[in-house]
């Protein structure tokens, strides 16, 4: 099995590869000060290393919210016709959606597109619940 070989380097590349390896973050912080002003060089590689982590993580937090749950806190006046919607949403016998019902606060339906939770939200609260959307 062949390895392949290491690329040689110049000795003035080495020690000076050594010496930045070496620096501090505010020596690196400023040697990439001093090369962009006096150089004109902008120290690409560190803001290409942090621009990846910086826009990450606003880009998640600023994501819209594509899912929603559909949340029953309280069954209102009309049991029944809570659970005739739940039923009808769900598709569970009717044991099953008196018993979701009956547990609330409970979710009732998971992972919906925002139209839809709307419908089952106003729908439900005609029937007399009190919904949340999660």
């Amino acid at each position: 099995m062949a390895t392949a070989e290491a690329p040689t380097f110049a000795d003035n590349i080495k020690t000076l590869g050594e010496s930045i390896v070496q620096l501090t973050v505010l020596e690196a912080k400023a040697l990439g000060d001093y090369l962009e002003v006096v150089h004109g060089i902008k120290p690409a590689a560190a803001a290409v290393a942090a621009a990846p982590a910086a826009a990450a993580a606003p880009a998640e937090a600023a994501a819209p919210k594509t899912e929603f749950d559909v949340s029953l806190e309280a069954i209102g006046a009309n049991k029944i016709n809570v659970i005739k919607v739940v039923r009808a949403a769900t598709a569970l016998g009717l044991k099953e959606a008196k018993d979701l019902v009956e547990a609330a606060p409970k979710d009732i339906k998971t992972g919906l597109s925002k139209e839809d939770a709307e419908k089952l939200k106003k729908e439900l609260e005609e029937a007399g619940a009190t919904v949340k959307l999660k």
